[in-house]
């Protein structure tokens, strides 16, 4: 009987390590989990700002390229009217004359 018990007992003390080794397992896991949680949270963290970094670099670039070409097409559009208008001047003396020349006929 007492060995009955004495075996009872170490199966006993056994199950009472192992109950031990999977706290010890289980709280770890947990650290490892948390610890995993910061540290994703970290990467999403600093892959938004670094996206977002770079978005405005994009943006800012295209921005001041649209610049250059809107800067382009007014200096054109000045151009179109300078020569409309220099082509009109040079134009205006005949203009006038028929002008005239369909009043008084008349």
């Amino acid at each position: 009987m007492t060995e009955e018990k004495s075996l009872l007992k170490k199966i006993r003390e056994k199950e009472l390590e192992v109950s031990v080794k999977i706290d010890d397992v289980r709280v770890e896991a947990d650290r490892n989990i948390e610890l995993a949680k910061r540290e994703s949270l970290a990467i999403i963290t600093s892959s938004e700002v670094e996206g977002k970094k770079v978005a405005d670099e994009v943006f800012q670039r295209e921005m001041e390229r649209i610049q250059i070409e809107a800067d382009q097409f007014q200096g054109q559009a000045r151009e179109e009217v300078k020569a409309v208008r220099e082509k009109g001047e040079k134009n205006s003396p005949t203009a006038i004359e028929r002008i005239i020349a369909i009043v008084i006929s008349g």
